[in-house]
């Protein structure tokens, strides 16, 4: 039993595994940090196969896997997937700090932003949409999390870009300004983008943009708006299969991740919340109005 609630607290660290592999912390990776990390997830790989045979052992794992992270994907079969994921991560990683570093070479041999843009666009637009999609994702996050962690660190150094160059705040604001014009410039591609990550992922961005926080919302009450109450089954619905892209269990998901935010990202979706609400009537009863039932369960 003990060797088993070992095993468990091991499982438990692996969102937190995941997630130091999409930072910008991987850049400061030696040799032998890496062989480390490879190391774990080939053991967790051995977990999966050795239980993937065993329900009760697998639920055992997969209960302790949403414990320590309720909203993500992660579940039984990420243990069998690390090492591919870690190598996934990597590579994205490096894609999204190449990109970056061809930005900050545009601007700073004087491109226009018209010109950059159109530059990002040949860029993205050549890609799949999902590795494209996760490409920005991968790079709106760089820029956050390199700015945070120079900020934690030395207060006195200059902040450096991906590839270790000194970039400042008015360079990062610009290039974190391309991704987002490219992403929230059209409405069908953003409506997209938001179905291919995971919550989590979306959460982060927006509590570190404003930009996208707001458009994010208003996406989110646009398909909200397009689901009814069914009395009959109980629950909200899709009132069109064409219109409605996410179901009742999946926003309030959306909504419970942003919650999960920092103080202010869940205040402002409360607030936004209990506007749409108001609007609706400001019912209190189970059934009358989608936003007043999100609201009693985030």
């Amino acid at each position: 039993k003990a060797a088993m609630e070992a095993v468990l607290g091991q499982v438990e660290q692996l969102p937190a595994f995941l997630a130091v592999s999409r930072s910008a912390l991987v850049r400061d990776w030696d040799s032998l940090t890496l062989d480390r990390a490879l190391e774990w997830a080939r053991y967790f790989q051995h977990l999966h196969d050795r239980f993937r045979a065993r329900p009760q052992l697998r639920e055992a794992l997969g209960r302790r896997l949403r414990r320590s992270q309720p909203y993500s994907l992660l579940g039984f079969p990420t243990l069998g997937r690390c090492p591919q994921l870690l190598q996934a991560e990597a590579e994205l990683q490096a894609e999204a700090e190449l990109l970056l570093g061809r930005l900050r070479e545009e601007r700073q041999e004087g491109g226009e932003a018209a010109g950059q843009r159109r530059w990002l666009g040949s860029v993205l637009e050549r890609l799949p949409q999902p590795r494209a999609f996760q490409l920005v994702a991968a790079a709106l996050a760089v820029l956050k999390q390199g700015r945070g962690t120079e900020q934690a660190g030395d207060a006195d150094g200059d902040a450096s870009s991906p590839d270790g160059y000194p970039e400042s705040a008015e360079g990062e604001g610009c290039a974190a300004g391309l991704l987002l014009s490219w992403l929230l410039g059209n409405q069908e591609r953003f409506s997209a983008f938001c179905l291919c990550l995971p919550c989590s992922r979306l959460a982060f961005l927006a509590d570190h943009y404003s930009q996208l926080s707001r458009s994010y919302l208003d996406l989110l009450t646009c398909w909200g708006s397009h689901l009814h109450y069914d009395p009959l089954q109980g629950r909200w619905v899709k009132s069109c299969l064409d219109k409605a892209e996410v179901s009742w269990e999946e926003l309030k998901e959306r909504f419970s991740c942003l919650c999960q935010g920092s103080a202010l990202l869940k205040e402002q979706t409360q607030a936004a919340l209990k506007l749409l609400r108001t609007r609706d009537g400001d019912f209190k009863v189970c059934g009358l109005s989608v936003w007043a039932d999100l609201l009693m369960e985030v």
